[in-house]
């Protein structure tokens, strides 16, 4: 296949050598974690909040329903619970409340500071009513800020303007952990801030923040906590992936879905009483909700992404469809879906009572908060990240919208709609041994800003393909490299039903794993794109 002319050939020692080029400025350490104080505004937020503690004012804090927003706000709960200070949590149902502090939210709080986390950068509306009313408002968010700030008491925020936080990509609870850590020295309280990090290293990969530098070192050590962490939702987590070792795959892939699942289709409080949960049989009982909301969600997105794509317009540069009482809560994992099916940065819109709100997603270099913010005129409200935004507009206005900025995505080089396949190079079949497993194992964890190592098969002679699992759902590809080769090798394709092409020929990419299975280790090699 042509595109894959400039494939590289590897070795072990070749492999080592461009991973470790993704680290040039080397391995950070916790130890290596900036100040919180180089975030702009956060000794004046943590002064406040201190104050507060001291005087006994009334405290309420508002997060968001996503894994991020969820994480954080149980991290600031929890934080609370251990000062022994009452603290009124509110996490905004996606339903009846909308997105982050607004005015829905003011009407049901009663405070004489109020604290956000992983949202309010866009919120100048609600921050002119907590000044009209006398409330403090501190806004902790990582979100991209517009032009027009809200008129807060303080915002914390890596990305604004003069912010002298040396590493912006952060999510919403590092920001909030941060802040806590000041907070603490304010009030001169004995806590150990380390006992939070497997809530931030579920934030971190659930939010897909780039996996370098501070983020790589919260993440590893953060796995390592869930793994042995007393707290009642790590336990039933480790319990529930029953591994020895928990990679970044299985949050992202197993457990941020479900604490997602909450928000999506009911109310986030459930997420966070179960990871704010004090009882293990409390713990096991949310988490059972959380399970059966995510069987939900997945069937409601499968029949959702299949109707949204009769209404693809494969002409368009970016996918723009809209339906009546789709499902709000997966818009944007459809979103996701189009993007993979498509090949096309995706909006999808679900139409309720005149108002559309939806969810955006990208693909390859297009920042589809940028072509977003160029329609700000047609829209209600927008925020978001350079690959992934939220949005609403009035129903009247969609097809004006979806022209615009189809018209604004025509002047982007096309090159950078490519998807980045992120292949590292091929192998042939004796490298794929224990020595490159331990090489692939040094630089774990992988995820965002580090993606797992893919590797290329290029017409190679496909043996049998055997469908395995109680359903048969599963296939396992066996294949020959190169026609005189003697070893045969295995690949498994998840959740595929696969046939052997007339050819008897395979190209595709796959990422090498460790399988450990009544106490054997072998290596595991898994299927990634099928491409013949």
């Amino acid at each position: 296949m042509n595109i894959f002319l400039d494939i590289p050939l590897l070795t072990a020692d070749k492999v080592y050598r461009l991973l470790a080029d993704r680290f040039a400025d080397g391995h950070k350490r916790l130890k290596d974690i900036p100040s919180p104080t180089l975030l702009k505004n956060s000794k004046k937020a943590a002064q406040r909040i201190a104050d507060a503690v001291k005087n006994g004012e009334k405290i309420t804090l508002v997060g968001d329903y996503d894994v991020d927003g969820v994480t954080s706000t149980s991290i600031m709960v929890l934080f609370f619970r251990e000062i022994g200070y009452p603290l009124n949590a509110i996490i905004p149902n996606r339903f009846a409340d909308g997105y982050g502090i607004n005015e829905n939210i003011l009407q049901r709080i009663n405070a004489d500071l109020v604290i956000t986390v992983d949202n309010g950068i866009t919120a100048v509306d609600a921050a002119r009513i907590c000044k009209e009313r006398g409330i403090d408002l501190i806004i902790t968010d990582h979100h991209t800020p517009s032009r027009q700030l809200p008129d807060a008491f303080a915002i914390v925020n890596p990305k604004l303007d003069g912010c002298t936080y040396p590493f912006k990509e952060i999510c919403g609870a590092q920001v909030a952990w941060l802040l806590l850590g000041l907070v603490k020295k304010e009030l001169g309280v004995q806590i150990d801030m380390k006992q939070y990090l497997d809530l931030v290293a579920l934030a971190v990969i659930a939010d897909v923040m780039p996996l370098q530098n501070i983020n790589r070192a919260i993440v590893q050590e953060g796995l390592k906590q869930m793994a042995s962490s007393p707290r009642p939702s790590s336990i039933i987590i480790k319990e529930f992936l029953n591994k020895a070792v928990i990679s970044s795959e299985d949050i992202a892939f197993s457990i941020a879905p479900r604490i997602n699942s909450a928000g999506r289709l009911e109310d986030a409080s459930i997420a966070l009483e179960f990871l704010t949960a004090e009882t293990y049989e409390s713990a096991a009982q949310r988490f059972e909700t959380l399970n059966n909301l995510n069987n939900i969600r997945k069937s409601t997105e499968a029949q959702t992404a299949q109707t949204a794509s009769l209404f693809v317009d494969q002409n368009d540069k970016v996918i723009v469809v809209a339906g009546k009482d789709w499902h709000e809560g997966v818009v944007g994992i459809v979103a996701s879906r189009l993007v993979n099916k498509f090949k096309k940065p995706s909006i999808v819109l679900n139409v309720h009572n005149g108002i559309a709100k939806g969810s955006a997603r990208s693909i390859g270099d297009v920042d589809i908060f940028s072509l977003i913010d160029s329609q700000k005129n047609l829209l209600e409200k927008f925020g978001g990240h350079k690959m992934a935004a939220g949005l609403s507009l009035r129903e009247d206005k969609i097809e004006a919208f979806k022209r615009a900025i189809n018209e604004e995505a025509s002047k982007i080089d096309p090159n950078d709609f490519l998807p980045k396949e992120n292949i590292l190079g091929e192998l042939e079949s004796d490298a794929i041994n224990f020595e490159l497993l331990d090489i692939l194992e040094k630089f774990e964890p992988y995820g965002e800003g580090n993606p797992r190592p893919k590797f290329l098969i290029r017409d190679a002679r496909l043996q049998s393909i055997k469908l395995f699992g109680a359903d048969r759902s599963h296939s396992r590809l066996n294949i020959k490299i190169h026609p005189y080769d003697k070893k045969i090798l295995e690949i498994v394709a998840f959740r595929q039903v696969l046939e052997v092409p007339g050819d008897k020929k395979i190209t595709c990419s796959y990422t090498v794993g460790k399988n450990v299975f009544n106490g054997r280790t072998s290596i595991q090699l898994m299927l990634d794109t099928l491409y013949n």
